[in-house]
């Protein structure tokens, strides 16, 4: 009886597992570190630039809120607006007391502008040089109600706000060169000398104030001409919603029941609100930026594929030759792409963090990393990576191992 051989099975190629192949993907990177480095470089500017900008936008968004936490949204301001013929209005002299009878109103004070006086260090300096300064009179509780409160010296009182003395906002101490308050310290202030008694520090909710020298509302009317008037006025509610609301809604009649259309009314935290919610606005331009950073990136790294493709043509075959398949070939050269655009992404989410770090930790934020911004850039070098590598691992898997092998 005769028994009929039949060929052997043809060997199965053992199975790439992951460790192996990240093992096998790396060692190309490793041979090749400095041109791995440069084509991972535009990967990591592009991720830096993401993480940075999202980073930033939400440590100054942050920021802005605790500002606002701080401060409160209870204050409003009442300005005199214009009349029907277009010219500026005037509020009564009386729109301050009446104000402060409205229910849920805590804290009422006003300044007057100084429209025909000028301030400065000294009377050598030319009067065209107001450094856009602005001479205010000032209500005596004017710091607290405002946000803000006195960084050297003192603010007005009872006495001094009958004197030529005044108090000088953050800005205009720092455009004067006046850093702290000595004994006689004086400035040249509507063709007088006035004696200045204290610095504030900035005002966040009134800006305005930071770039004013203010004086006492008898000082000024007697000194310098004003015709007490108020032409701003701030005015603190109950800390809730409901409350400033209501008064917001009555504050233009209260304070000139003759003409309430000529009053102006508005809550200086919405700007910050503003603020906050645009924090983001040019976020686009440097996001578009970063894309095309990654897309150099791209290129870099599907060319550099190309490149060790044909350089390693030989060892290509010889894997080929041991028993690998075309899908084993094509996997190696995809996975040595996206580990070489996963360098880059780690390498950028890295520096975008520090340097997000380092500018908000310099400008007194908190440091905001969000997960989305290092995700996604790792997400998008990801993405890349696999993108860039599927022509330089398809050409390596379609090689044949005569073609491989074939010394040219």
């Amino acid at each position: 009886m005769t028994t009929t051989s039949r060929p052997a099975p043809a060997p199965v190629p053992a199975r790439l597992g992951l460790a192996d192949l990240a093992a096998v993907a790396s060692v190309g990177l490793r041979t090749r570190k400095l041109r791995a480095a440069l084509s991972a470089l535009g990967i990591a500017i592009g991720t830096a630039s993401i993480v940075a900008v999202l980073g930033l936008a939400r440590s100054s968004q942050a920021n802005l809120l605790a500002e606002i936490s701080r401060l409160g949204t209870n204050l409003l301001t009442v300005t005199n607006g214009q009349t029907f013929t277009g010219q500026s209005a005037e509020l009564p002299e009386a729109a301050p007391e009446m104000i402060g009878r409205l229910p849920s109103v805590i804290a009422v004070q006003y300044t007057g502008t100084v429209g025909n006086a000028d301030a400065y260090r000294s009377p050598l300096i030319p009067s065209i040089e107001t450094n856009a300064l602005t001479v205010t009179a000032s209500s005596l509780g004017l710091p607290a109600t405002v946000g803000t409160s006195v960084a050297q010296g003192s603010y007005l009182n009872a006495a001094t706000a009958q004197e030529p003395v005044a108090v000088l906002g953050a800005g205009a101490a720092s455009l004067m060169g006046i850093d702290r308050i000595w004994p006689g310290e004086r400035i040249w202030v509507g063709g007088m000398w006035f004696y200045v008694v204290g610095i504030l520090n900035p005002a966040t909710l009134a800006p305005q104030i930071d770039m004013s020298v203010l004086v006492g509302f008898p000082a000024a009317e007697r000194y310098l001409g004003l015709d007490g008037h108020p032409d701003e006025i701030y005015v603190r509610t109950v800390n809730t919603e409901a409350a400033t609301t209501a008064v917001d809604n009555l504050l233009g009649a209260q304070a000139n029941p003759e003409n309430p259309s000529e009053v102006d009314v508005s809550q200086p935290s919405d700007t910050l609100t503003a603020q906050a919610d645009v924090a983001g606005a040019f976020d686009t331009l440097f996001l578009g930026l970063g894309a095309v950073a990654l897309l150099v990136g791209a290129i870099g790294v599907a060319n550099i594929m190309i490149i060790s493709v044909l350089e390693r043509r030989q060892e290509i075959g010889l894997r080929r030759a041991l028993g690998a398949n075309r899908g084993q070939i094509g996997t190696q050269f995809l996975a040595e792409a996206i580990l070489l655009a996963l360098a880059g992404g780690a390498a950028g989410d890295i520096v975008g963090a520090t340097a997000t770090a380092i500018y908000a930790h310099a400008k007194g934020w908190a440091i905001v990393v969000p997960a989305e911004a290092w995700a996604g850039g790792l997400g998008a070098a990801l993405l890349i990576g696999a993108l860039a590598g599927i022509l330089p691992a398809n050409r390596a898997a379609r090689l044949s191992p005569t073609q491989a092998l074939w010394d040219v």
